[in-house]
């Protein structure tokens, strides 16, 4: 980043977004604390990152959107299908989930560490419009890449205690995220024993 600059911070964002496990957190809360003592102003930095950041995820976009229906619907069928109790009808229903919650979805996932880079997979997979994509996918990205970069120059050289903070509002979220997959989990699986019994 020091060496290439703003090219630098988007190609960095960039490559984020493709291998989620690099934390967004630590390169934008550094570029916000660059600011502090090279050229690169605040808004550059900001620019820069959500340009790398839309880039990543429409690159990820058409991954999900390339992924043959016929071929997610060979692994519902086999092993893995049955080892998680899918069915077919399942794509449908979570291709119709999406078209109804998918925008609200994409923008606030994008503030979201891992998931702001996977969310993309799926939202091709339902085919969302690109433009819709786009402008959800931005505005996302904008606002994580604004408070980052604002907190990283704020803080100076303190900029590692945003990072600690950003540690623990990331462990919250997956706790959150895990306790609703497992809402939803035991909800479908008692709707599904229901319908068996009642049948």
């Amino acid at each position: 980043m020091e060496s290439f600059g703003y090219i630098g911070m988007g190609i960095l964002i960039l490559v984020e977004n493709i291998f989620p496990p690099i934390p967004s957190e630590l390169i934008l809360t550094f570029g916000g604390f660059m600011t502090t003592y090279t050229n690169m102003s605040v808004v550059g930095v900001i620019a820069a990152a959500t340009v790398g950041s839309v880039v990543g995820a429409v690159m990820l976009y058409y991954i999900g959107l390339l992924l043959p229906r016929e071929r997610l619907e060979q692994i519902v069928n086999g092993k893995i299908g049955k080892v998680l109790h899918l069915k077919q009808d399942n794509i449908q229903k979570a291709m119709n989930w999406f078209d109804k919650k998918g925008k609200t979805t994409v923008f606030l996932c994008r503030c979201v560490p891992i998931v702001r880079s996977l969310i993309s997979i799926p939202a091709g997979m339902a085919e969302m419009k690109l433009t819709d994509f786009l402008l959800l996918t931005t505005l996302g990205s904008l606002l994580w890449n604004t408070i980052l970069v604002s907190a990283g120059a704020w803080a100076g050289t303190s900029w590692m205690k945003i990072i600690q903070i950003m540690h623990t509002y990331s462990e919250i979220t997956y706790a959150v995220l895990i306790i609703i997959v497992l809402f939803l989990v035991f909800r479908w699986k008692y709707k599904t024993r229901k319908r068996r019994l009642s049948s």
